[in-house]
């Protein structure tokens, strides 16, 4: 499955600042599970805590009590374009000119690697390895005010970024032009907040307002909430926020992702009718897709594995054996389901194939009769590189294989992928970025 990117809170104006954003990170965990940290600012003073593992072993009650101020940012994280290592934990923070700054960041920047090379031919000195610092550097060598400072490294940077900034006694909220990667704005009474999902205004009782815009910078002070926007993109916003890795109960993109990946499971018994006993999901990310197709196709929904959730996703661990190995330890199937039937298998997407192909087997040696594996998007064919970490081309199972290889490979007796169409038709909106099934890059 492809790994995630990060998770991005901030708060503004709330006595208990540290602890809102601690909520909001909880609330993010499935975006990043390696790291998690955050800092807080009491008048010019920032105070910080981070550490290795999910928000909820990084934080107690008593380092939590350390983080003094009205106004905090935080971070999970899963790296995609940095090694694990605590100078790379963010939020990151610097000093300019008597000034404190602190940075949390969500995306990746665009050919990174080449504008350090410059940074640090021009004199620059780094001390981590993530892109965040890069825009950090870039913000320092910027003058005048930090919201036009912003907006000049954005314009050149272009995307693909959501961060939150802040300052003594401000917080800054942006979005690159193009809207790669999803940021909402909240309200409980006087204090603000910023999420990478709405879902995390849900635990702390705030109201979702609205997305950021696709290169807008908002900032919010004591004199309000103001906006600058940065030059226009077409957007392209990320269409697996809504197919996989935002959580059901957020709004992304200005729309529900629960109405979205139904929709996706409707398409997909539109387009793709089979005579079954039942339809099951690949618990928990295509629940909604094959209750969706269910509701369309008649077939009833059963849940034919039972999924352990004391094991991460099987994607976080980096080598392949040890994710062979949970994926094994996380899906238990259910015999007195699966024995004998048709099953129609749903899941969100195949990546690699290995996830894909071990379930399959799982669900065999419980005596399946007949197994249809039907996917609520259209086959990955390329990689993507703003902000997700997917493997190379040639490790992505759709690039090196057809449709009826891939069903042998898997050891299926059907395969369907939705077609691009069904799943845009799924969507409200336009404007997203399809690049890991067309190959079309913006940046």
């Amino acid at each position: 499955m492809l790994k995630e990117e990060c998770g991005i809170f901030g708060v503004w104006g709330c006595e208990k600042a540290a602890e809102m954003v601690f909520l909001g990170l909880f609330a993010l965990q499935h975006r990043g599970q390696e790291s998690a940290g955050i800092i807080s600012a009491r008048g010019r003073k920032f105070f910080s805590v981070k550490g290795a593992g999910l928000a909820s072993e990084v934080f107690t009650s008593s380092n939590l009590k350390s983080l003094k101020g009205d106004m905090a940012i935080g971070h999970v994280r899963y790296s995609t374009s940095a090694r694990t290592s605590r100078e790379n934990i963010q939020p990151l923070s610097a000093d300019f000119q008597n000034i404190s700054i602190a940075v949390a960041h969500n995306g990746n920047i665009p050919r990174a690697k080449k504008r350090k090379e410059k940074l640090e031919k021009e004199g620059t000195v780094f001390s981590t390895g993530s892109d965040t610092e890069i825009i950090i550097k870039m913000l320092a060598r910027e003058k005048g005010e930090w919201i036009h400072r912003l907006k000049r490294v954005g314009d050149e940077l272009k995307g693909a970024f959501s961060l939150v900034m802040m300052l003594p006694g401000k917080l800054i909220a942006a979005r690159d032009p193009f809207g790669f990667r999803p940021l909402c704005l909240g309200r409980k009474g006087d204090a603000f907040f910023v999420s990478s999902e709405s879902c995390a205004f849900n635990l702390i009782g705030a109201e979702y307002i609205r997305d950021i815009k696709p290169g807008e910078i908002l900032t919010i002070d004591r004199t309000g909430i103001k906006s600058l926007y940065m030059e226009k993109q077409v957007e392209r916003q990320c269409i697996f926020e809504l197919i996989y890795f935002s959580r059901p109960d957020s709004i992304v993109f200005s729309q529900s992702v629960y109405s979205a990946r139904l929709e996706m499971g409707r398409e997909l018994a539109r387009e793709k009718k089979a005579e079954a006993d039942l339809v099951m999901p690949v618990p928990d990310s295509a629940n909604i897709q094959a209750l969706g197709y269910s509701k369309e196709s008649g077939v009833p929904l059963e849940f034919g594995f039972i999924r352990s959730h004391y094991v991460g996703r099987t994607f976080i661990e980096p080598q392949q054996r040890i994710r062979d190995f949970r994926t094994r330890i996380k899906h238990s199937p259910i015999k007195d389901v699966l024995k004998g039937k048709r099953v129609i298998l749903i899941d969100d997407s195949i990546v690699r194939g290995t996830t894909s192909r071990k379930l399959v087997k799982l669900i065999r040696e419980v005596g399946a009769k007949e197994i249809s594996l039907f996917i609520a998007s259209p086959p990955i064919k390329f990689p993507c590189f703003y902000g997700i970490d997917t493997p190379v081309r040639k490790h992505l199972l759709a690039n090196r294989m057809n449709t009826d290889e891939i069903r042998k490979f898997l050891g299926v007796d059907d395969l369907y992928y939705l077609s691009l169409e069904g799943l845009l038709n799924s969507c409200r909106k336009t404007g997203y970025c399809l690049a890991c099934f067309t190959g079309d890059y913006v940046l």
